[in-house]
Order: C-alpha cells, then structure tokens, then sequence
C-alpha cells in the first residue's frame, strides 16, 4: 500500500531545505508526496515563492492563507489562527498517512497542531536546537512535543530532544539539510550569477540578511540602523541584502534596506534569491552578515567567514568561521575588520562544519518509508535517570 507523505512549506529558505527530501519522495514508487503550501509562500509581498515549487516539478496540493497585512503581535497572532483552520480543512481532504515539517516557525506551528488533534503523526526536522533570541525556541521545542518521529542535525541535538522526553529510538541523527543543496547543486559561476543578479560583483562583495530578533522588545529597527551604520563606510564593497522574513516588525526592516539600497549604488536587495542563486552567492562573497541560520548551517562548508549579529542564533552549534558580535554598530565593525583580517581568511581552509557533510535527505526518506505508523501516535514519555 503506497505511503501518503504530505509535506508543508511555508517560506522560500524552508522549501529549499526540503527539496531534496520531495524529490525523493515522489521518485519512490511506494510513496506518495502530498505538498502543502502556506505563509510568505504565497504572498505577493514575498514573491509568491508557491510558483517556484510549480517551477522545480511539482504539484501544491493545498495552499492555506494565513497572511494579513500586518506584521504586529496582534497580526501575527491572527495569522496563527486562520493558518490552522485552513490547515484543518487540508489535513482533513489530504489525510495523510504521515506530516513532514521543518523548524521552528509559526505557520509549521498551526500545521501541527491541526495534525495533533487529527491524530496523523508528524515528523519533525532540525528540532532540538537553540535560538535563545527569538520566540521561534518555544515554537521549535513545543513542536517537538507534538511530533513523533525526529530528525536531527548534530548529536548535542539529538541529546536535547531526547532531554524533552521523547524516546530515542524515535530520535535520528542525520546531519544538516543545508549541506544536501551545496552537494547535489550545480552552482553558477561568477559571470552567469551576475547576469541573473543583474548587478556585477565587486573585489569585495558581502551576503547580508538580517530578520528581526523577535523575543527583543522594540529593538529590530534600532538593531537594523546599526548594522546599516556600520555597512555605510564600504563604498568599495558590493552589499547583497535578501530581505527579511514576515516576522514580527519584518516589514519595518525590509523598507529600512530599500531605503539603503536607494541611496547607494553599491547596494542591492533581492526578495527571493531561491535556492540556486543564494548558495550561488556564498561561494563567490567574502562573507555572509546577518543573523540567518544558513550563515551557520551552511556557510562554513564554502569555508568562508560569517558575521553572527545578536543574540537570534545564540544557542547554535557554530564552526570556528563564525565571528559573533553584538548588534552596534562598532562591534560590527570590528567584526568586518575580522573578516578581512589575512589571518581570519587564511584559517578558513581548515573550517569543519558541524552539521556534516551531505546526505541527511536519503537519510530521512529511509526512515519515513520504513518507520511503523501503527501506534505512532501514542508516545510516552522518555525519563531520564536522575542520579
């Protein structure tokens, strides 16, 4: 009997992460891949990212509106609520036999709860991580709570989610999904990215995205002056912005970095890179700023350097080519002149990076065509011993 594996995706740096996995999924004659589409996905704001998953070869099975216009507590709240209404209505015409989420955010939130209450099981990928500066930590831990099969990218996280109480054999190790894009990608070179990024590169050329720091109260836009403070003496080097994530405060930021790019022609911002063009990005940039995940997932297997700012990723494994430094504008700067220093760079040749090196998605798949669906659902909790 075919497997009904439904996957849900609900922002453009998600589904790059879950290619592969897809991919997979609908090449296997005893699987059947189901897709849900949600969130920025399809906003015209975020470039309706759904058309990108059309373009790659498959079929959205559902889209499920959550978006309003507004990006405030009281709006995102909201969102959480018609997200898992329409997520109700999809799980219930779907029914699937198994839910594939990634991460942290809210709209993977709505999804499994829907799914909780529908009694279909869910498997979790990159749980059991910290990102101690953003409410996305609580989404991230409680769903693991809701979820029954786990996927992890290092062993301390494995650790973690096994501390929440789930039962280890439930729990894989398979490394970071990130790295799957860098090994199986052909990347552009130098002259075909410039040609779709319609802008040249310079002799120096940095990556910087920078999403708001949500569990720090009033603090985005200020955080964002400092950083574009500290980019504003660079003249000589060309500034690559992907625009921030519909966030809490998200759209205050995306209008600060148009307002940059306006007033300097070294600067460019791009609402959606997709996956091709972004890792495309790292391999010919000197360095990645900002407060992204992928500045520590991925990055360091390019062996170049990362600007961690704030306190969004704290908690996070990192390689020895991550550079963390608070969200002022002096202490990015000092952070830039790291970057640059010919000692930094020349210690980059021997960056390992801690989530792997490739191969998490076959990993993943295995489990999920395998794994007993029978009972799933009922877990108990695992105790560790005290004492």
């Amino acid at each position: 009997m075919t497997r009904k594996i439904c996957v849900v995706t609900g922002t453009r740096a998600e589904y790059g992460l879950l290619a592969w996995i897809m991919h997979l999924i609908r090449d296997d004659t005893e699987l059947e891949l189901q897709i849900i589409a949600t969130g920025m996905h399809l906003s015209p704001e975020f470039g309706l990212t759904y058309r990108q998953i059309e373009e790659d070869g498959f079929r959205v099975d559902r889209k499920v509106e959550m978006l309003v216009s507004s990006d405030t507590p009281v709006g995102i709240a909201k969102s959480m609520g018609l997200g898992m209404i329409g997520m109700a209505d999809a799980l219930n015409d779907l029914r699937p036999d198994l839910l594939v989420i990634l991460g942290d955010r809210f709209e993977i939130f709505t999804a499994v709860a829907a799914a909780l209450v529908a009694r279909i099981p869910v498997a979790h990928l990159h749980g059991g991580e910290k990102t101690e500066g953003a409410f996305d930590e609580a989404l991230r831990h409680a769903i693991t709570k809701m979820s029954h099969l786990h996927f992890v990218a290092a062993e301390e996280y494995r650790g973690r989610v096994i501390q929440l109480g789930e039962a280890p054999e439930r729990v894989h190790l398979v490394g970071g999904l990130g790295l799957d894009n860098i090994c199986r990608l052909k990347l552009l070179d130098r002259t075909t990215l410039e040609q779709t990024l319609d802008c040249r590169l310079g002799e120096k050329s940095l990556l910087i995205t920078f999403h708001p720091a949500t569990l720090e109260n009033g603090t985005a836009a200020d955080q964002m002056a400092e950083l574009l403070a500290a980019l504003e003496p660079l003249r000589d080097t060309r500034l690559l912005f992907t625009l921030p994530n519909a966030d809490t405060a998200g759209r205050e930021l995306i209008q600060m970095v148009h307002g940059f790019v306006a007033a300097h022609d070294n600067a460019r911002a791009y609402t959606s890179l997709g996956q091709l063009r972004y890792l495309s990005c790292m391999a010919q940039v000197d360095g990645v700023v900002g407060n992204s995940s992928s500045g520590l997932i991925e990055v360091p297997t390019f062996r170049k350097g990362t600007i961690d700012i704030g306190d969004r990723q704290r908690g996070r494994l990192r390689a020895a080519s991550v550079i963390h430094c608070e969200p002022e504008r002096q202490d990015i700067a000092r952070a830039l002149a790291t970057l640059y220093n010919p000692e930094f760079q020349e210690s980059l040749a021997s960056v390992e990076n801690p989530y792997g090196s490739g191969g998490a998605s076959e990993r993943v798949v295995e489990v999920l065509k395998s794994a007993p669906l029978d009972h799933l659902v009922k877990k108990r909790f695992h105790d560790l011993t005290i004492g």
